[in-house]
């Protein structure tokens, strides 16, 4: 188990990459987080010829190991719909929504359903890479823990703590986590790693010594600074602070999609080609800024919270330069929340996602939606309307939208339906689909028709992979694997 001295130290990428590193010696390698916090999710199948969610770092965790992604792999999901509350997802299905001193109460009962998880994934593997969640040293939070130490008790699974030097303080975290620990706890933790190093590692000699001096703990390498993990997708919304994402391949960009940064943004990761794309500048907007006049695109990306979002769009003005926009000449592009606020009225009778009630949409597409219980959750493939470019996608939404706009949809799908909207002129178009940009005919024809000229293809897919491969290098070059292999058994 992986367990970091913080958040944010890390620890997905370097479950990421062990998975690739410990896959490619030909051992059968399975992701595991027993609690994720994100709006960042992805369709895995749930074992019974269904689907379910989870998060998306254990999807691409699962890609890394080359496995099919299993709801499994992450057995508790807790969506933010507001500051103190959060949907649980159990295994894959909504259950409820609960405020943080509910859930407080409701994590021991959900101990069974991530040990039978972890059992499921146990019984098929030859290796278990478990991510852990925050920090073990969150003491205020120990009481009922399914997510740190809690569970690596639970499971009797040995720990690896990872520490971020890039912080500053690194030391003292890790003898600080050490102090804060239990002797049970202190028994499994067998050593830690520290990340992100710039420099010559060979400076931390001294730290090392006296790291294991005050904890006893051994050292299993130091990890330098991985720049290309920006290629992969993140796992939250902490990745977007003060982001600006630059051209593909570093050229002035003469194309600009202005993204504004809702309060509960949900699957931004639907942005990542785009942004890989050379010439083409996705900008996340942050409160308070207003949409840039100079964009081309203005993408309303997906929300946890669409009518607070919708508020949010309003309050920051962001509503007001969308319609400017529009009388430019620019696009609008709304995913999944993003599509229902492109609509007339949006609808949320029983509270599903906030406050019972209704709100007017932007009303640039005739439409409307009810947000309901049911959530949808499939894998599709279609064909966009206009250009005829193949893409495939997930949709993961709650709520059913209806209107005159959907006899204009945007794709066809294979199974028949018709899915997403556009405007009489083409340049407001939505859908439900998460993951469509990942197709590169299709981003190709979407760019191009929108003024873009793109200066070389990429192929998306296939950058993933190369940046996992280059992952799983990275980490043998700087951690001792044999080692770290050695303490899993």
């Amino acid at each position: 188990m992986v367990q970091g001295t913080g958040s944010d130290v890390g620890k997905s990428l370097l479950v990421t990459g062990l998975c690739r590193a410990y896959a490619k010696r030909g051992l059968a390698v399975r992701p595991f987080k027993p609690q994720n916090m994100s709006n960042n999710a992805a369709v895995a199948d749930d074992g019974a010829g269904g689907t379910g969610e989870i998060g998306r770092a254990q999807a691409l965790q699962a890609q890394a190991a080359g496995v099919p992604a299993t709801v499994h792999m992450n057995p508790v999901l807790l969506k933010p719909t507001s500051e103190v509350g959060s949907q649980v997802v159990v295994q894959g299905r909504a259950t409820r929504n609960a405020h943080a001193r509910d859930y407080h109460a409701l994590k021991p009962t959900l101990m069974a359903s991530v040990l039978e998880s972890f059992a499921i994934l146990r019984a098929e593997a030859d290796l278990v890479l478990i991510e852990g969640a925050g920090s073990p040293s969150e003491a205020n939070l120990r009481e009922g823990d399914i997510a740190n130490m809690g569970f690596a008790l639970a499971a009797e699974t040995p720990v690896i703590l990872v520490g971020d030097i890039a912080r500053g303080g690194v030391i003292a975290n890790l003898v600080g986590t050490h102090a804060l620990m239990s002797a049970s706890e202190r028994a499994l933790t067998r050593g830690y790693v520290i990340n992100k190093f710039r420099g010559d590692a060979k400076l931390f000699d001294g730290a090392i010594e006296l790291i294991g001096m005050r904890t006893g703990f051994a050292c299993f390498g130091v990890v330098p600074h991985f720049a290309p993990a920006r290629r992969l997708p993140s796992e939250d919304a902490m990745a977007l602070d003060g982001a600006r994402s630059a051209p593909g391949d570093g050229a002035e960009a003469s194309f600009r999609i202005a993204v504004p940064r809702l309060s509960r943004i949900a699957n931004f990761d639907d942005l990542d080609p785009l942004s890989a794309e050379p010439g083409v500048d996705v900008r996340i907007v942050d409160a308070g800024e207003p949409l840039p006049a100079d964009a081309d695109v203005i993408v309303l990306p997906g929300s946890k919270s669409t009518r607070a979002d919708l508020a949010l769009l309003r309050t920051e003005g962001w509503d007001l330069d969308v319609a400017q926009h529009l009388r430019r000449g620019g696009a609008v592009v709304g995913l999944c929340g993003g599509y229902q606020m492109l609509g007339r009225r949006i609808a949320d009778p029983d509270g599903i996602e906030g406050e019972p009630g209704e709100s007017e949409g932007l009303g640039l597409l005739d439409l409307e939606t009810v947000i309901s219980e049911t959530k949808a959750l499939h894998r599709v493939r279609g064909t966009e309307g206009v250009s005829g470019a193949a893409m495939g996608g997930y949709e993961m939404h709650m709520g059913v939208t209806e209107g005159p706009a959907r006899a204009r949809p945007w794709f066809a799908l294979d199974d028949g339906r018709p899915e997403g909207s556009l405007s009489a002129d083409g340049l407001v178009m939505g859908s439900y689909l998460h993951g469509l940009f990942a197709a590169d005919s299709f981003r190709r024809a979407f760019l191009s028709r929108l003024g873009a000229s793109p200066r070389k293809a990429v192929a998306y897919e296939a950058a993933v992979e190369n940046t996992l491969d280059a992952l799983a290098d990275h980490l043998e070059t700087s951690l001792d694997l044999d080692r770290v292999l050695a303490a899993a058994q």
